[in-house]
């Protein structure tokens, strides 16, 4: 089954061929950060003119790159949620409409499913069950994975997701958008030094994640620091250790819970060198997509898409994304059947 998956949850135009019994047979992704650094974050409007730009395109290239025609398609993946309701909308109308004048189905993909399938396109895919880490610019979460759509939230972000929070700290450190990536490349330059920042919510029982008041410490400790770059780059190594360390506390403690061996970790963040090495550590197996993986892509939406149509979901010819939707409402494959 010849699956074309559609990302456009965000600021990525994603966009790939995925075969049930070959493989990923091409992929395209377009990043419009160049176009958002200039007002330090992703303005929705204009991601969701972007994605009308450069969506159909894509697709074009990418079905040719596969060797294949349209009428060749047996199914179309799109992401439904959650995400920005004009990006995601996109996405939708074009994975939709291009199902119906193939007249083949169509399956609604969630963003966070995607990308908690997505180390399942390697060699060494892990198998189940086990806990997930699913950490982005907008989530965060521990998740019991018993099987495809059997999932369990064991634990979230009360406040800002991990991603945001490198994002945000970033910022007020005078660093470049996007952020994350910018904070952590600072990070490296860092020392260890008198700089502590607390390790939120590990001293409490269960495992939600609070990363605000990191971000509050970053912002007081630069106010009164020397400001100098040597500063600037103690501070960013001493919060990207608060939230990495934070992160495997939880970890480990998720597996203790469940009894679990493996550990997944998908999402923008999961391609941090800093937390690899630190999750490595970890007592357990732990699994993580290629780096191109870990942000947002075609790929993890064909492949979700593929099993849920494989399977025998599909969806009616109408339009209606999930800016909020939960993971815990997906079905199991074996309902599907």
């Amino acid at each position: 089954m010849k699956v074309l998956g559609i990302e456009s949850s965000c600021d990525e135009t994603g966009v790939a061929i995925y075969d049930t019994e070959k493989g990923l047979l091409s992929e395209r992704l377009y990043s419009q950060v160049a176009m958002h650094a200039e007002y330090g974050g992703v303005v929705p409007e204009l991601a969701s003119r972007d994605h009308i730009r450069k969506i159909v395109p894509l697709i074009r290239e990418s079905v040719a790159e596969a060797g294949l025609k349209m009428s060749d398609l047996d199914g179309i993946a799109y992401t439904s949620g959650p995400g920005l309701i004009g990006a995601l909308m996109v996405g939708a109308s074009v994975g939709r409409t291009m199902a119906w004048s193939l007249d083949i189905p169509a399956v609604a993909v969630h963003h966070m499913e995607g990308h908690l399938l997505a180390p399942m396109l390697e060699d060494d895919a892990p198998e189940f069950p086990f806990v997930a880490l699913l950490v982005s610019g907008g989530h965060t979460m521990l998740v019991e994975v018993k099987a495809i759509g059997e999932y369990k939230i064991l634990g979230e972000s009360l406040d800002d997701a991990v991603g945001e929070a490198f994002d945000k700290t970033a910022k007020l450190l005078g660093l470049s958008y996007p952020g994350g990536p910018e904070l952590a490349a600072l990070a490296e330059k860092g020392k260890p030094s008198e700089i502590k920042f607390p390790k939120p919510m590990v001293n409490r029982p269960g495992l939600d994640f609070s990363f605000s008041g990191l971000k509050t410490s970053a912002l007081q400790t630069w106010t009164k620091s020397s400001q100098t770059d040597e500063a600037k780059a103690d501070i960013a190594y001493a919060f990207q250790e608060a939230v990495v360390e934070t992160l495997a506390i939880k970890c480990d403690r998720a597996l203790k819970q469940t009894g679990y061996k493996r550990l997944v970790v998908a999402g923008g963040v999961g391609a941090n060198k800093r937390l690899r090495e630190r999750l490595a550590e970890l007592q357990g197996t732990v699994f993580f997509p290629r780096q191109a993986y870990c942000t947002d892509n075609g790929a993890m939406i064909a492949y979700a898409g593929a099993l849920r149509l494989n399977a025998g979901e599909s969806e009616a010819a109408v339009i209606s994304p999930q800016p909020r939707w939960s993971l815990e409402s997906l079905s199991g494959l074996s309902q599907a059947v």
